[in-house]
């Protein structure tokens, strides 16, 4: 895969650290990566963004950001407000092309979910990956409320023609409780995709050293990593059966 776009089920639930645990594998096994941030909301002109974070935590080399708006709103609401130009889904694509010309993996980060609009005409991130042709990896909660949202993400793919690579957590808890246990085994089935990984919760406060040792751990093969998805979810079954 040249192009992954990273979506998530909400906002602040880990995508630009899973991306960051991504990119730190590809990066580790030698592959050059580019982050593309498409619209970066509620962020003001000098501080460090979401980019700038996945660089800090996986050690890529590239970074780019299309648009930055200063309010944390949809990008659309957010370009609006400000009397910015917003971000469409084919300057999207455009850019992770140009960026995969160049790079053995581009890592396209959308902002909050699937279809939180980019522009008036309703573009969205689905947009931009269905002109890319790329699969879609989707980061969700780990507890109460992810199923249906997992699943919605999924049918809106589906009926786009849009693959889905795989469900990562987000932000796995230190003390899971019972519906995070018992949603391990559910994410996969509502979404009809594998589950590729859990980040446990605080990996973004980690210095860049300590993350990239940890990231294999967390993420499962298809992304680089070694996290075994059976033996995590056997693992707090056994603790619900308990």
């Amino acid at each position: 895969m040249t192009v992954i776009v990273v979506t998530g089920t909400g906002t602040e639930i880990g995508k630009t650290i899973v991306t960051a645990a991504t990119a730190a594998l590809a990066t580790a096994a030698g592959r050059s990566v580019a982050v593309l941030k498409p619209a970066q909301t509620g962020v003001a002109p000098g501080e460090a963004g979401d980019v700038d974070e996945v660089l800090r935590l996986s050690g890529a080399a590239t970074g780019e950001e299309l648009a930055r708006f200063p309010e944390p709103l949809a990008p659309n609401t957010a370009a609006r407000r400000a009397g910015m130009a917003p971000v469409g889904p084919a300057e999207v694509a455009e850019a992770a092309r140009k960026l995969a010309e160049e790079h053995d993996l581009v890592l396209v980060e959308g902002a909050g979910g699937l279809l939180v609009r980019f522009d008036e005409e309703g573009g969205t991130l689905a947009d931009a990956a269905r002109l890319l042709g790329a699969p879609v990896l989707v980061v969700a909660t780990a507890g109460l409320g992810t199923l249906n949202s997992a699943a919605l993400t999924a049918e809106a793919l589906r009926a786009r023609g849009i693959e889905q690579l795989g469900v990562v957590v987000g932000s796995w808890p230190g003390e899971p409780d019972l519906a995070a246990r018992c949603n391990l085994a559910d994410l996969p089935a509502v979404s009809d995709a594998p589950l590729l990984g859990a980040v446990p919760a605080g990996a973004g406060a980690l210095d860049g050293e300590a993350f990239r040792a940890a990231a294999a751990g967390w993420l499962a093969p298809a992304l680089g990593g070694n996290w075994d998805a059976a033996a995590f979810t056997e693992e707090f079954a056994a603790a619900t059966r308990a």
